[in-house]
């Protein structure tokens, strides 16, 4: 009786737990829905988690007192329903497309041939025993999916894309269940939840590593953004003096330009006197010579006085 209220307890921890890492990935998905854009997220994890939470549904219900079980991830696959649909809406077309035909491989039609054999062709305890293996297979995939991310945290020395919160409900999900089929001596829910313990512990080992690693890439690109609007306003200002100082230049060209001296009124009236005066003394040859060049040099010479300036 004692054993059986601990594990019941132990049971109740787990269920809370779970559903903690089954909305984990809310704040990842607010994140799509505000970006309308999925990154460089997976989507394949919560396929993955999607058939196992259904698979162990569905063992929950052949077992014995399995009702825990049920509840728990009978919730986990209505979050998973969610996440996946939302991640479908907003994937690139390429990935949609990738996203959309597992759903129908693993989802539909592997989950749906799973129900029917069992049904179909096993009975009993053979039935449950079937069905354990798959669910274990599965959540060992579910424990493994992250495994790309932490690749991809390796390769960028980034933890950007490793959700924290995901990897550390998973973490203690495996030790919490581990414990559980250690009580109720369901080696189906121990071994997958054991290996899920270890490398849960194993990416929060990456995390704490990579993400000081992130902190410091992310300060110096910080500084280099500092550097660099540093020296774009230094050259500007640089260039705006180098401009003025050309301008100032132009404009003192142009003022010398303008400045040269013009004719004052006194010249203009010395030059008037001149002409006139050469006009008045001018001696004409005589008009009545008879002779018609000397005529009309005279005549030429009198039109050339009158045009003269005055």
């Amino acid at each position: 009786m004692a054993a059986l209220s601990i594990s019941f307890i132990v049971g109740v921890i787990g269920n809370i737990i779970s559903i903690l890492v089954f909305l984990s990935p809310i704040t990842t998905f607010r994140g799509i829905v505000k970006k309308k854009a999925t990154e460089n997220f997976k989507g394949i994890p919560y396929i993955c988690t999607l058939l196992s939470t259904s698979l162990w549904a569905y063992y929950g219900l052949l077992k014995p007192d399995g009702m825990l079980i049920v509840t728990v991830n009978g919730a986990g696959a209505v979050l998973q329903v969610i996440y996946v649909t939302l991640f479908i809406i907003y994937a690139p077309r390429d990935s949609k497309i990738k996203h959309l035909k597992l759903v129908g491989i693993l989802n539909v039609g592997f989950y749906g041939a799973v129900l029917l054999i069992t049904l179909l062709a096993t009975h009993g305890s053979l039935r449950l025993t079937v069905v354990g293996f798959i669910c274990a297979g599965f959540t060992l995939g579910m424990y493994g999916a992250p495994l790309g991310a932490m690749k991809n945290v390796v390769v960028t020395k980034s933890v950007e894309y490793m959700p924290f919160m995901l990897t550390f409900f998973l973490f203690l999900n495996g030790g919490i269940w581990s414990v559980y089929s250690l009580l109720i001596k369901d080696f189906f829910i121990g071994v997958p939840n054991a290996i899920g313990f270890v490398l849960g512990s194993v990416q929060l080992i990456m995390y704490i590593i990579y993400n000081n690693k992130s902190k410091a890439k992310k300060l110096a690109m910080e500084k280099l953004k500092e550097e660099g609007s540093a020296h774009l306003v230094n050259g500007a200002v640089k260039m705006n003096k180098y401009n003025e100082e050309m301008m100032m230049k132009k404009e003192r060209s142009l003022n010398k330009g303008w400045s040269l001296p013009t004719p004052t009124v006194l010249r203009q009236l010395s030059l008037q006197k001149i002409v006139k005066s050469l006009s008045a003394n001018v001696d004409f040859l005589p008009l009545s010579t008879g002779d018609d060049d000397v005529e009309n040099q005279n005549r030429n010479l009198v039109n050339n006085i009158k045009h003269l300036p005055r």
